[in-house]
């Protein structure tokens, strides 16, 4: 179980498997200030204490009694259940093969003793922060979920920044997916999703954000002055593109017929995309709901024009009507 902080979050484990009392001991002074420290003097032990402990991280010596540091390292990467799992060998050894048996076998990190505390902590975030990441990222995009969007929105607003976040939404991909598969669908989304890539490293700057809140629904965040041109190319992009998507008869017709649980048949245009923006230009925007409130708002509204839209909310004060800059393609 992992021990909660003062806030009540939970406290990453790392298991540090070593048979020298003396690193372990020093490992436990330099780590337990910031995680919870599980020890192992052997590599059974070790083996045994990841598989019941469960451990966010494992600092594992290569040099050990009986199974060696490697071989627990093989062990551990051929259970799929530990594929997330970071292990950072720690040791003594300064033998390029070495190393590089360790790497090979799956080792994310290789750091030799004496070690600095400074680096070896900095090296753990690192770590960490990477594999929370990639558990938190949508698996057919690989753009951050839900958990990241979140994190980075709040995180812009306690800085006080300059922000507009722009939820995207693909219109009539329900219906595309009941012509033509969700495997078509979910080409659709990566395609979405390159697009976005594409157009916000482009039009926006480098420290711009873009996530995947899931399905057809996605998010960017860059700065009020970058944020009509991305939305602007990313329309122009995605109504050129997603034509490819179409056998040549829909795409003449413009349009893709379904046949509902009642037997009728309906038609359907081809998919476009909406972008609601909501921005802190005008005035404060002071919480992760507020901001998602506005967007659903500002969907509502693009969802009743015909085509590929964007819109972005200039209002100021209370909410009252909206003051938006529209295009329509």
């Amino acid at each position: 179980m992992h021990r909660p902080n003062r806030d009540g979050l939970s406290v990453k484990k790392i298991l540090v498997i070593d048979d020298s009392s003396f690193f372990r001991g020093r490992l436990r002074a330099v780590l337990s200030p910031e995680y919870a420290v599980a020890e192992a003097d052997d590599g059974e032990e070790g083996i045994e204490l990841v598989r019941r402990e469960k451990p966010d991280l494992v600092l594992l010596d290569g040099v050990l009694r009986g199974m060696s540091g490697f071989e627990v390292c093989r062990v551990l990467r051929e259970q799929e259940s530990n594929n997330l799992m970071p292990i950072v060998m720690i040791t003594s050894s300064d033998r390029q093969e070495d190393i590089l048996l360790g790497l090979e076998l799956g080792a994310d990190d290789y750091i030799k003793k004496p070690f600095d505390n400074r680096e070896l902590l900095s090296r753990i975030k690192n770590l960490l922060r990477r594999i929370d990441r990639n558990r938190n990222a949508n698996p057919l995009t690989g753009l951050p979920g839900n958990v990241e969007i979140q994190r980075e929105i709040v995180s812009r607003i306690s800085r006080g920044d300059r922000f507009a976040v722009a939820y995207v939404d693909l219109d009539n991909f329900k219906a595309y997916n009941d012509a033509y598969s969700f495997s078509r669908g979910d080409t659709v989304i990566v395609l979405t999703a390159d697009i976005l890539r594409d157009q916000v490293r482009l039009r926006g700057n480098a420290d711009d954000f873009i996530g995947h809140i899931g399905g057809d629904d996605f998010i960017f965040v860059s700065t009020p002055d970058k944020i009509a041109k991305i939305c602007e190319d990313v329309i122009a992009v995605f109504d050129e593109r997603i034509r490819e998507f179409y056998n040549e008869q829909d795409r003449q017709a413009l349009c893709v017929k379904t046949v509902n649980r009642k037997g009728d048949v309906e038609v359907f245009p081809l998919m476009s995309i909406s972008i609601a923006v909501a921005t802190n230009q005008h005035r404060v925007l002071d919480s992760y709901p507020v901001i998602s409130d506005i967007a659903t708002e500002l969907k509502k509204k693009l969802k009743r024009m015909p085509g590929s839209n964007y819109c972005i909310d200039r209002r100021t004060g209370a909410p009252a009507a909206i003051f938006a800059e529209e295009r329509q393609v």
